[in-house]
């Protein structure tokens, strides 16, 4: 843009394109180079259309406001705006080239695409006749053989930079006159950047003396380095504000979703496709798995079907779809199942069933669909779903959870739909059978199942063996023994006993476990750690001493109670001592001698206290003992029909009959509590002396074994003690 002011007009802004335009016809009257080279035969009709020109570049000057400007000051004005080289100044063509210096090849045709005629031509003295109206910049072009017009200079970017690259014809010459005015230095500078002041400079211009020129600085530093940390801050603030917008946007959004009638579904795609990879069981077999005989027995038809199931549908027969593993925790359901892929050498598929539902709608679906896709390209496999309950549980309606029932659908479909599911076997394992659809459990789905229980005492044997041949033992331990104190443990339960054995022994400093690590982390796992810095005084050591050896000595004297394992004194969990026996073998059924003899060994802890000393020192401990009998009895008189007053009937409920009935009940138990008594009392008062002996060592050893206690009760000398 060009701005000039007059005395007379006021300021007037305006192109210089169109400056140029309407001055260009007056250069013809200002300079006289020009008409001079004009003596051909057309000259006329140049001057004719010059001249036509020339009025209408009057006429733009009156409407501009120009028209009162004087003759000389008019060819001042031409001549600053369309100044012309003194022919001396003229730089001659290079090399026959034009004289025009650019940067790049593609200026030549930018110039002619945008002003219709080519560069080269400006510098020709002929007239140009391929148009009979000339435009103003090429006519004054032509005039002006030789004129520092600035030509725009493009290459092959795209984009144009933000700075206005300006480039003259020639190197101007250093004369004051060929020089732009100030207003086009102004137009060309105008988009560059404001010179930086430097620290120095600003101390230099501001005359700071040189003895508070570094506490200047300081303070300029100072200041910027707080500017820095306020500028973190509001940003770290800015970012802690949008991640609560985001966290409430997306908390809002759940609770629409959540909310009934304005249920929103959301659908994700994040983890859907993505890949199931199988699993290779190759160092897994059912060698592995020890004490679940039958289980093992009927999982070996599976891996059958996946060996060779031409064997079977030669016959007409199908090959089952699933196999559901029923059983407590830490039996071996998973286990098994890594068996079952084992042994068949198959890709095996593990997948847990919290991992199918989630907060989004339909995850759950697509991935059992993948499960089974990637499954089915693979057969024969094994699909081994984990606490299928989660995924497989009862369908219900519910308005909170309109979408909860696709999971469970899609693996109904999944395993007998309108698809075939040929060579692919699932496996469920559940600790709650009872807890599954009955669609899902029903033949053609889940066609075998198999129960898993707790081991044996044959099978704690060989879990136990198995679990010891991995760390160092005494070549003398008995895991029958411990198999035997060990009733109700699970798989999960000794491979802890065998670890926690391992550790003590590493504790104490030994090379190898023995049987007193065995001991110590049973007793650990059943009632807890010892409490040796319990302070007990003297008087409830012998009161716990004379206890626990009332019920050894019932124990050790009656026919049909069990054989004793060990008695202590050692404070652990809740109780100050306890007697342990262990069964010859596990007991599937009880004779009413073995009830009868068990409630005798309670009863003789308490009447241990009683003759000692006195009815009026009983104490709390017993408790717990006479829980155990009072259950024993009940179970006798009303489940078990070993009351002859009562008869072979059973009272599950005693709040359904009559209070007659519960009286007759409760009279019963009463009757067989206080037999118990006696007998436990009649015993320890014919045996006082072995009664005191053991105590005694209780109280100097604190632990004594089953070999320890049969030679106190025989009146022999602890020699190993």
């Amino acid at each position: 843009m060009f701005s000039m002011s007059t005395t007379v007009q006021p300021q007037v802004t305006l192109p210089l394109t169109h400056l140029i335009n309407i001055l260009h016809p007056l250069k013809s009257s200002v300079g006289s180079s020009s008409s001079a080279t004009c003596k051909s035969r057309n000259h006329k009709e140049h001057a004719s259309d010059t001249e036509l020109q020339r009025t209408e570049s009057m006429w733009n000057l009156r409407e501009l406001g120009f028209s009162d400007l004087r003759k000389q000051q008019l060819d001042e004005l031409v001549n600053h705006v369309l100044p012309r080289l003194s022919p001396d100044n003229v730089p001659l063509p290079l090399g026959g080239q034009t004289a025009w210096r650019t940067s790049y090849l593609s200026t030549d045709s930018f110039f002619h695409n945008k002003h219709g005629f080519t560069s080269s031509t400006m510098h020709t003295s002929a007239p140009i006749f391929s148009k009979k109206q000339f435009s103003p910049l090429q006519t004054v072009c032509t005039e002006l053989k030789h004129w520092p017009v600035l030509i725009q200079s493009r290459g092959f970017k795209t984009l144009r930079n933000k700075t206005r690259r300006v480039q003259s014809a020639f190197e101007r010459p250093a004369d004051t006159e060929t020089f732009p005015p100030s207003f086009m230095k102004g137009f060309l500078t105008r988009d560059k950047g404001v010179d930086v002041e430097s620290l120095d400079s600003l101390l230099k211009n501001k005359n700071i003396p040189e003895g508070q020129q570094e506490a200047f600085k300081r303070g300029f530093a100072e200041g910027f380095l707080k500017a820095q940390a306020l500028t973190q801050r509001t940003q770290d603030s800015l970012r802690r504000t949008r991640l609560i917008l985001l966290v409430l946007l997306l908390l809002g959004l759940y609770g629409i979703s959540k909310t009934p009638f304005i249920s929103v579904r959301f659908r994700t795609t994040s983890g859907l496709d993505s890949a199931v990879d199988p699993v290779q069981m190759k160092n897994v077999t059912f060698e592995h798995v020890k004490g679940v005989e039958e289980a093992k027995n009927e999982l070996q038809e599976v891996v059958e079907f996946l060996k060779n199931p031409q064997k079977f549908t030669a016959l007409g027969g199908k090959l089952p779809k699933g196999v559901l593993l029923v059983g407590p925790p830490g039996t071996g359901k998973t286990l098994l199942a890594r068996a079952v892929a084992g042994e068949a050498d198959v890709p095996f598929y593990y997948a847990s069933g919290s991992e199918f539902d989630e907060m989004f709608v339909g995850v759950g679906a697509s991935r059992i669909r993948n499960l089974f896709r990637e499954a089915k390209a693979n057969a024969p496999c094994v699909i081994f779903i984990d606490e299928l309950d989660s995924v497989g549980g009862k369908r219900i309606e519910s308005p909170m959870h309109p979408y909860s029932r696709q999971t469970i659908n899609q693996l109904l479909a999944e395993m007998d739909g309108f698809k075939t599911n040929e060579g692919v076997i699932i496996i469920g394992a559940t600790n709650f059978p009872e807890a599954l659809d009955n669609a899902l459990i029903r033949p053609g789905r889940f066609d075998m199942q198999v129960t898993v229980p707790k081991p044996d005492v044959k099978g704690r044997t060989e879990i136990l063996n198995w679990y010891l041949k991995k760390i160092k033992v005494d070549p003398a331990i008995e895991a029958k023994v411990i198999a035997r104190g060990t009733v109700g443990f699970s798989g999960a339960d000794l491979e802890n006993l065998v670890n926690q054995a391992a550790l003590k022994a590493a504790v104490d400093g030994k090379d190898m476990v023995t049987m007193k690590e065995l001991e110590f982390a049973k007793d650990k796992i059943l009632m807890g750690p010892e409490r040796r810095s319990a302070e007990i005084d003297q008087r409830n050591k012998q009161i716990t001493a004379y206890h626990e050896s009332g019920h050894a000595i019932v124990a050790y004297y009656t026919k049909d109670a069990m054989p004793i394992n060990k008695a202590t004194i050692m404070p652990r969990g809740h109780s100050l001592g306890h007697v342990s026996m262990l069964p010859e073998n596990d007991r599937w059924s009880e004779t009413r001698s073995q009830l009868l003899a068990q409630m005798d060994v309670s009863m003789g802890g308490r009447v241990a206290e009683e003759i000692i000393f006195g009815h009026e020192n009983i104490t709390t401990g017993a408790s717990s003992d006479f829980d155990s009998a009072t259950k024993i009895a009940k179970m006798m008189v009303t489940r078990y029909g070993m009351c002859e007053k009562l008869g072979v009937m059973t009272y599950p409920d005693m709040t359904e009959h009559s209070p007659e009935t519960q009286a007759a009940v409760e009279h019963e138990v009463r009757v067989l509590l206080k037999e118990s008594y006696e007998r436990a009392k009649a015993l320890l008062k014919s045996h006082a002396k072995e009664h005191k002996n053991l105590a005694d060592a209780l109280l100097m050893y604190e632990t004594l074994d089953a070999k320890e206690i049969q030679l106190v009760l025989e009146g022999k000398a602890l020699e190993s003690r």
